[in-house]
């Protein structure tokens, strides 16, 4: 995996876990000036996973299994816009409790993802 780019993605999810945070607490609902920030996080996570299909095409470490590798790639691309699709069906706060939660669990899956990469490091 590439650090650089998991540095990215973790940082800015968990920026905009802070702002969806200060939404939640001021009884928020998700508008449109989330849009860019969650298109960014995604646009990261896209990136991640073109850069982990290269990588799993390539030399490939001992014990890592690709099913779970790609599966987690893939399952990280499409958070981001199920949360939104969820949180614009939510009439109250809870839709941006939904982003809020979403953004908070894709860094824990970042750390994951390393892991399965390098199992070694585990």
């Amino acid at each position: 995996m590439w650090d650089p780019l998991q540095i990215a993605i973790v940082a800015s999810s968990l920026a905009v876990a802070a702002w969806c945070g200060w939404y939640v607490a001021r009884d928020l609902r998700p508008d449109p000036r989330l849009g860019l920030p969650l298109w960014i996080v995604e646009l990261l996570l896209v990136a991640q996973l073109v850069v982990g299909v290269v990588q799993a095409f390539g030399d490939v470490p001992a014990g890592v299994s690709l099913v779970t590798f790609v599966g987690y790639l893939v399952g990280l691309v499409v958070m981001v816009p199920i949360g939104i699709w969820w949180a614009a069906g939510e009439p109250s706060r809870a839709g941006t409790g939904v982003l809020l939660v979403v953004l908070l669990v894709i860094p824990v899956l970042v750390v994951r993802l390393e892991q399965i990469w390098n199992p070694a490091s585990a």
